[in-house]
């Protein structure tokens, strides 16, 4: 079955190619560059964004989204649990796409509704303290186990890849359990293996 992964190798996208070195899935790159958007590539996302992929004519956009039918479409990988045993693995999931990337994009913004109750409830976050000490709470409780299962999944990747990126460019502060378990996921060899593919792709001519 065939995948193309449509894909910038200084984005999001490099978050959808770890998660196909991961699942052990062979597929082709199409590099998409920051400039105006080609139609052919709109017709596959209208929002323009990267990354997609798309799977013997299945097309999934939004990383999350992407990590959780990767997880699905290749269960031999084992990046998601038994159908029974979900609950903290799509938590941890779509936390980290919704509450943690609403925070810190706010912060880095500069978006601050302040104290206020209301407006805070508004939010899908509330506020940014207490979203990182939220995740800091559950990355503290895995210990050095995992967020969702007694082995490594997609909640794991997700989770840890808003982390890499996060002590890296400072959006979220360098306490000891991120720093830890960033270094747990990054040492993974499916982690390593997409780094070096996108690291070779930034010399290489985009097709937008």
């Amino acid at each position: 079955m065939a995948i193309t992964l449509y894909t910038n190798p200084m984005s999001r996208g490099r978050i959808a190619r770890w998660m196909l070195e991961e699942v052990g899935a062979e597929h082709d790159t199409v590099v998409i560059d920051y400039g105006p958007r080609s139609p052919e590539f709109l017709a596959v996302n209208p929002m323009g964004k990267v990354p997609a992929i798309d799977h013997d004519g299945v097309v999934v956009t939004e990383c999350a989204a992407i990590c959780a039918y990767l997880a699905d479409a290749f269960p031999d990988a084992g990046l998601a649990p038994p159908i029974g045993a979900r609950g903290a693995y799509y938590r941890w999931l779509f936390f980290a796409a919704g509450p943690l990337e609403q925070a810190v994009t706010s912060r880095s913004m500069g978006w601050d509704v302040g104290a206020d109750p209301q407006k805070q409830g508004m939010l899908g976050f509330g506020d940014y303290d207490r979203t990182i000490d939220t995740l800091e709470a559950a990355v503290t409780a895995a210990g050095e186990g995992w967020l969702a299962a007694d082995h490594f999944t997609a909640a794991d990747l997700y989770v840890g890849a808003h982390l890499t990126w996060g002590t890296q460019f400072g959006t979220i502060p360098k306490r000891d359990v991120f720093v830890n378990f960033v270094a747990r996921v990054q040492a993974r060899e499916a982690a390593q293996r997409a780094s070096a593919k996108d690291d070779a792709l930034m010399a290489v001519p985009a097709d937008g």
